[in-house]
Formats: C-alpha cells, sequence, structure tokens
C-alpha cells in the first residue's frame, strides 16, 4: 500500500465518483437534487438508494464480522464524501448507525455481535437510543426503566430526538436497572424491532429541526415492552460504563468527518469570489479576502491534523482516548464553526440564498451547527476533561521523555485493530501527544525551521506553567460547579495539544507530501497563537504560500483537507 493509500483508502475515491458531480444538474445526488430534498425535509432517495448499493454500512462493520471498519481515520475520510455534499446523508443513512455499532462491538457478545452485523451488511438500521429531552447529554439522568420480569425485562419510558428510531430494524436503548442513584444504574439493552409487540412501541411524531432537515429526528413510547434476558449487552449495570468507552470512538470521527462540510463551503466561497467582480477585478485579489480565505484553509488543515491524530490514538494509545476524543470533539468544532461563519462574511447576502450558484452553503451552514451540541456538547467535553488535568499534568507533563509511538503522527503508516476492550474511562495521567512536545522541542531542526522551534519551545514553557496550575487544583476545583478559569485551563490545554499534534504530523510527513511543507504548520501555529481575541493575518510569505495552494486544489478539482484527493466537483 502507498503513502496516499495509506491517508486515503482507495475506497474513498471511489465512492467520490460514484456520488457524482455535485454541479451536474441532471445527478440525482447532486446540489440540485440535495436542495429539494432538503426543502422537503426528507432524505435524499437517490442517495440512500445509491449508498445501499455500494454497501456503505460495512464501513461500520469489523473485518473479523465482514466489513471494513479497519481504521478510524480511514472511515472518516470516506465518510467525508457524504458530508461534503448533504450532511442528512452523511448521519442519517450512516453515522448514526455506526454510534449503534461501536457500542455493539464493545459490548455485545457473539450471538449479539454477529446479529448486528447481518443487519447492517443487509443495508439494514441500527438506532442508537439514548436521548431523552429532559435529560440532554446527562446520560446518568436517564428514566426510561428495564424492570425484571419472570421471562426477561420491561421496557417503559421514552426515548426523543433520536436519529431513525421509527426506521431501524434494532435499538441499542439505554435504559435504568437500578433505581438507587450511582454509576451503576444503568444497562444497555438491544431491542429487535420485527420481534417486538407492537402494541407496547408507539411511534410519536418526528421532530422538526432547522439544519440537518432531512434526518428523521424520532421519538418512541416504551409501555411494559417485554424483552428477553439475552437481550442484555454486557452485564447489568455496565451501561453508563460501556457508553462512555464506545462514544470515545464516535466522538472522535464524527467531528472529523463534518470537516467535508467546510471543505464545500470554502470551495463554494472561492468559487463565487472569484467570480465577483469589486474594483475592477475579481474579489479574491482583495488583501482582506485573500487573508480570510488562507486562514480558514489553515483552520481546516489543522482541524484535520487533530482529529486524524485523535483517530489514530483510537487504535494505538487507546488508553489515552478519553481525553483526545473529548479534545477533538471540543477543537475541531470549533474550529469548523467558526470558520463557516467567517465564509459566510465574505459571502455577504449569497450565503442566505436558497437558489443560484451559492445555495448550498446556506445548508450546509445550518447542517453543521449540530457539530457542536451533538452526541455530545463542547461544554460537556470541558466537563469531562477537566478533571484529569492535574493527573496528566503530574504524571506527564511534568515528566519528561515519555515520547509518543511514531505511528501515532505518521499518518501514512498503518495501524493495528481497533482495540474496543482497552479503551478506559480515565486516561491514569498517560498523554503521549504532550508527553512528545519536550523531545520535540529540543530535536535537531533545520536552520530554516528555526522559528518553528523557537515557537514549540515557548509552547513546552508553557506547558509547564500549566503543568503547575493544575497540578494543585483540589477537588472541589474540578467539578460540574467549576470556575470559569478553571474551565479555562481546559481550553489552554487543548489549543497546546492541537499546536504539538500539527507540529508532529508535519514532522512525521513523508519528504515529498504537501504535510511536509512547513508553510502549513507555521499557519496552523500562527491561527492558534495565545490571545483572547481572534488570531490575526498570517505572515506575508506563509498567506502567498496557503492562497497559491488553495487555488492549485480548486483548478485541479482536489479536497483542501489534509489528503488533498481528487473530487467530483
Amino acid at each position: 500500500m502507498t503513502s496516499d493509500e495509506c491517508l486515503a483508502p482507495k475506497r474513498a475515491d471511489e465512492l467520490e465518483q460514484l456520488l457524482g458531480s455535485l454541479s451536474d444538474p441532471a445527478n440525482p445526488t447532486g446540489t440540485a437534487a440535495i436542495l429539494a430534498a432538503d426543502e422537503q425535509a426528507e432524505m435524499l432517495a437517490a442517495g440512500e438508494s445509491l449508498l445501499h448499493s455500494y454497501g456503505l454500512n460495512a464501513e461500520f462493520v469489523p473485518p473479523a464480522l465482514g466489513g471494513r471498519l479497519a481504521r478510524a481515520d480511514h472511515l472518516a475520510e470516506v465518510m467525508r464524501a457524504l458530508y461534503r455534499r448533504d450532511p442528512a446523508l452523511g448521519l442519517g443513512y450512516g453515522a448514526s448507525s455506526l454510534i449503534a455499532g461501536v457500542t455493539l462491538w464493545t459490548a455485545g457478545d457473539e450471538q449479539q455481535t454477529e446479529h448486528a452485523a447481518r443487519l447492517l451488511l443487509d443495508g439494514r438500521r441500527i438506532a442508537i437510543a439514548f436521548h431523552e429531552l429532559a435529560h440532554g447529554n446527562d446520560m446518568a439522568g436517564t428514566e426510561l426503566t428495564a424492570t425484571a420480569a419472570p421471562d426477561g425485562l420491561r421496557l417503559s419510558g421514552r426515548k426523543e430526538v433520536v436519529t431513525n428510531i421509527g426506521r431501524a430494524d434494532a435499538l441499542v436503548v439505554l435504559a435504568r436497572t437500578d433505581p438507587r442513584p450511582g454509576p451503576r444504574g444503568h444497562s444497555l439493552v438491544l431491542v429487535d424491532r420485527a420481534s417486538a409487540d407492537p402494541a407496547r412501541l408507539t411511534d410519536l411524531p418526528r421532530f422538526g429541526t432547522v439544519g440537518m432537515r432531512g434526518v428523521q429526528l424520532g421519538r418512541l413510547a416504551f409501555d411494559e415492552l417485554p424483552v428477553p434476558a439475552s437481550a442484555l449487552l454486557g452485564p447489568a449495570g455496565s451501561g453508563l460504563e460501556t457508553a462512555l468507552k464506545a462514544l470515545q470512538i464516535t466522538r472522535t470521527v464524527l467531528p472529523a468527518m463534518a470537516s467535508g462540510i467546510l471543505d464545500t463551503g470554502l470551495r463554494i466561497t472561492v468559487d463565487h469570489l472569484t467570480r465577483r467582480r469589486l474594483y475592477g477585478g475579481p474579489a479574491t485579489a482583495l488583501p482582506h479576502v485573500r487573508s480570510v480565505l488562507a486562514g480558514v484553509f489553515a483552520d481546516l488543515l489543522r482541524a484535520e491534523a487533530l482529529g486524524a491524530v485523535g483517530a489514530r490514538a483510537l487504535h494505538v494509545v487507546p488508553g489515552s482516548a478519553s481525553v483526545y476524543a473529548s479534545a477533538v470533539k471540543f477543537e475541531v468544532s470549533r474550529l469548523l464553526l467558526s470558520a463557516m461563519d467567517r465564509l459566510a462574511e465574505l459571502l455577504g447576502a449569497h450565503f442566505y440564498l436558497r437558489e443560484g450558484p451559492t445555495a448550498l452553503f446556506q445548508k450546509l451552514l445550518r447542517d453543521l451547527a449540530p457539530v457542536g451540541f451533538g452526541h455530545i456538547a463542547r461544554a460537556a467535553c470541558q466537563m469531562s476533561l477537566l478533571p484529569q488535568l492535574p493527573l496528566l499534568a503530574r504524571r506527564t507533563w511534568a515528566r519528561p521523555g515519555a515520547e509518543a509511538p511514531a505511528d501515532l503522527f505518521a499518518l501514512a503508516l498503518p495501524l493495528p485493530p481497533l482495540p474496543y476492550d482497552r479503551l478506559a474511562l480515565h486516561a491514569a495521567g498517560r498523554d503521549p501527544v504532550m508527553g512528545s512536545l519536550p523531545a520535540l522541542a529540543d530535536a535537531p531542526w533545520s536552520p530554516e525551521h528555526d522559528d518553528l522551534r523557537a515557537v514549540l519551545r515557548g509552547d513546552h514553557a508553557e506547558l509547564a506553567e500549566l503543568s503547575a496550575v493544575c497540578a494543585r487544583l483540589s477537588p472541589v476545583d474540578l467539578g460540574v460547579d467549576a470556575r470559569p478559569e478553571h474551565y479555562d485551563l481546559v481550553t489552554r490545554y487543548v489549543r497546546l495539544l492541537s499546536r504539538t499534534a500539527c507540529a508532529r504530523v508535519w514532522r512525521d510527513a513523508p519528504s515529498e507530501s504537501f504535510l511536509a511543507d512547513p508553510a502549513w504548520l507555521r499557519a496552523a501555529l500562527c491561527r492558534s497563537a495565545p490571545g483572547p481575541h481572534r488570531p490575526g493575518p498570517l505572515p506575508a510569505q506563509v498567506e502567498e504560500a496557503l492562497f497559491a495552494e488553495l487555488l492549485d486544489r480548486r483548478a485541479t478539482g482536489r479536497s483542501f483537507g489534509l489528503t488533498g484527493r481528487p473530487l467530483a466537483v
């Protein structure tokens, strides 16, 4: 396998070509059809049919069970082909079954996993029924109950705002099995819709939404629904622990997939501003416009770099994935949302139009919004990261020499299988990414890269300061009622983590690839420099290099992300 194939699997290109050109008005999965389905708040039927024929669900099934889910980073790249066109198709056809799937692969027994794999490989759907409106991201507040009965369990309660709950053939349900408070009060139950008593299940009207309008967000009422005892996933009382482990996978890859939205948003904006004439020339000739576009390009690259390292961490250092999954969700979603907002400012009134060459932008902007709150909110990620900081500081940051495995950052290297059984609730102070910063800052550097080494040495000094502060935090500083300045420590940490990840991706990149060009790293470090205000413009030489690369990729029909792979534009 070549380095290019390791960065982006061939099947991502195959799916891209199968979906066809967005700009072709006759394409049943092109812009015109996507917008028409969105206007009707329906899923793109032609897209679902195509994905069924392609066998997309195999991307969510481990190879041992007949699927293609061998690498988390490859999964994200394949799914970007969908998200860059129609995020509702990406979530509504695919990602919702992925969330249920990883829970099953983590906790299910042989019979349960084989049954789930058969469903998915046959093109069926599995929904993840965790959410209840009254409790949001607080899974511990789940009220739906699973009470013991002579022949198994009885499920009673509601699940709400659940993707595909009305269309799914099976459900993974989080239910309370013990009324007493505590972490062992919930269990996971696999419900087979085909064998469930329809008199005990009531499909309620779906929710209408501002974005992802075609996604079938439904609600379901359970009225003493009988299920066999064999429907339990894992031991009784292990539901929350299993969910928190398994969802580290999806907290990492779902934001990474969503970078495809920004890729198309940036392409629409560049296309529009290249055509638009202002002050005697194209709008892209204006310094401010070029600066914003180059900055968005840099933010897309650093979002994908952090996402790639987070995805690889699931394979290489799964014991630390609880930290990196929350960091990816927190930072990548922020980068994508902010970048799309800046593009909307450049488009002006054109970002608001539902017809014409820029019409897809308004849909993408609306569809991107859930990346910040769906599955888990950014604020919840801060809350999960804060209690881990003191131990990270004491066991890794303050101890030099904790070098990370090389295959964590070398994106062209192969990866071991996903170790579902080695995911952990807490990292226990293990942070190999930040542990590699001291050696990185002190390593030999070429003279032309002295500026980069100086920046990273400054980051090392800041990490030492952050370590001293975090090591002094007491348990009362780490709860849900923590002070804002303590949550700011999470933001500081994630920024340093992102910068280190970008530097290591650059340093470990093949010499002939774009990733080995220091221009993108200089841009990433400039865009993430500390300060309370929005990052300033890039240095002129860096901006020029990035803008030239942006225009070249547009002209040659390549993606704006890390892989730069060919697109069906």
